[in-house]
């Protein structure tokens, strides 16, 4: 049965909406072999989105390749998976697969584990280390195989910012732009969850990934296109969601896409026939108890000072931060101690810097924090 609303895990089908702009000029890039950067915060749908262009891509001589290496800790570790999702994804069986392990990486025994159920997927384990090849080899391995081949590949790394996470990570980045900015067959989508990091990687001068390709920034889904879709979605499953609780519950999350679609699954969980003030609250409460677990490990190790940096931003203060009509309302210390609350806060992205002056990143924290700690 096709669920109302999806959350906690990447979108597609019906329960997609919106991104027609993104995914157009995703799909034009993939066809024209343009590397692309998606940066967004977290729960915006990127991965949602890349899947999306993945399976829509309509020209038969472009292959693509999804990858996710959030539990990839060393620079091996990201070679083996590379490889392995490369061979998986440009070979159709197991058979095809092994031949090209035999044409492109001869010096490996693989290993193939099948399940039980029909039609499962196997699992490849390749085992490389720096004896049998060396990072520069398996890195050009899809443009050896594309060119081989007579086709195209687009790679999308989801999680990418795990790279700067490596021993040595900058010699690994360095490496890896070394070999990928030469390759004519294969093109690159990289993207994670972690913006501060992703845009480390991607906007200093002084990072080997500058300038790579073209950078594509997610904002969130307008009202107006969440709206028809929620309500939809309530009317496909005999229950009624006016339009104004439907922007209510958009408004509540900031639109952020994977909060608007769990905002809206319980408040319908709550409704019987028709939302009404009291299933739309219940909603929201389910909502807060759902992330409390979450929120209080973000929270329990906060200084003094960097809680009282967030009650400020709560309170609506989102500039001017060193004034003593600020440090009178919520005590934050001197200047100095400003700066260094705001860099801690940001590198565990609680807070976001926009034009207008310092957010939370999480709105539903904000809903949260200001229940529990103001």
């Amino acid at each position: 049965m096709e669920k109302a609303f999806v959350y906690g895990m990447s979108v597609e089908g019906n329960n997609f909406t919106d991104r027609i702009k993104e995914a157009k000029r995703i799909k034009l890039d993939f066809e024209s072999g343009i590397n692309v950067i998606l940066i967004s915060p977290r729960r915006m749908g990127k991965t949602s989105l890349v899947k999306k262009v993945m399976s829509e891509m309509d020209v038969p001589q472009v292959k693509t390749v999804y990858m996710d290496i959030y539990d990839c800790r060393s620079e091996y570790d990201f070679y083996n998976r590379f490889a392995s999702a490369i061979l998986k994804s440009t070979g159709n069986r197991a058979e095809q697969i092994l031949e090209n392990i035999k044409r492109f990486l001869v010096r490996l025994s693989p290993k193939f584990s099948f399940s039980p159920e029909p039609n499962s997927e196997f699992s490849l384990s390749l085992g490389i280390t720096p004896k049998d090849y060396t990072p520069e080899e398996i890195l050009n391995l899809p443009e050896l195989i594309a060119r081989e081949k007579g086709f195209r590949i687009v790679v999308c790394i989801d999680e990418f910012q795990q790279v700067g996470e490596f021993p040595g990570s900058i010699e690994v980045q360095k490496r890896m732009r070394g070999v990928w900015q030469h390759q004519q067959n294969v093109s690159y989508c990289l993207f994670g969850s972690k913006k501060h990091l992703m845009m480390n990687i991607f906007q200093s001068k002084r990072m080997p990934f500058y300038m790579f390709g073209e950078m594509i920034y997610l904002d969130c889904i307008p009202t107006e296109y969440w709206v028809p879709f929620i309500c939809s979605r309530f009317e496909k499953y005999g229950k009624r969601i006016s339009d104004i609780y439907a922007s209510r519950i958009c408004e509540c999350v900031g639109n952020y896409s994977s909060y608007v679609q769990q905002l809206a699954w319980n408040v319908m969980a709550e409704t019987d026939t028709e939302v009404t003030e009291e299933t739309f609250h219940r909603g929201v409460d389910a909502l807060l108890e759902q992330c409390n677990s979450l929120f209080v490990q973000q929270t329990e190790s906060l200084t003094t000072y960097q809680l009282n940096f967030i009650r400020l931003l709560c309170s609506g203060i989102h500039n001017g931060f060193s004034s003593k009509k600020v440090d009178d309302i919520y005590p934050i210390g001197t200047k100095s101690n400003v700066e260094r609350i705001k860099k801690a806060l940001f590198e565990k992205e609680i807070i976001t810097q926009t034009k207008e002056g310092v957010f939370l990143a999480d709105h539903v924290f904000e809903v949260w924090f200001k229940r529990e700690l103001m």
